[in-house]
């Protein structure tokens, strides 16, 4: 990982065309402005985090669900 100090109006520059900017500090809070074409996907770490967990939760069936089937199999009839 690559650790810079940036000043408010300082960027930095990622590949070719992504321009990161700060923006505004107060406190432990940082404002950045990220200036990329809208070919490039700028997402927030957390948001995909919580994204992921959710698809895991709703690819997954609850116990409640296999049970469920495996007792529609065992009741029906053979054939």
């Amino acid at each position: 990982m690559l650790v810079l100090s940036r000043r408010i109006g300082e960027s930095l520059v990622i590949g070719d065309n992504v321009v990161v900017t700060v923006l505004e500090v107060r406190g432990d809070v940082v404002r950045i402005g990220i200036d990329a074409p809208r070919s490039v996907a700028v997402n927030r770490a957390e948001l995909l985090a919580e994204l992921e967990s959710s698809n895991q939760a709703a690819a997954s069936p609850s116990e409640d669900t296999v049970a469920a089937l495996a007792r529609q199999m065992r009741e029906r009839p053979p054939g």
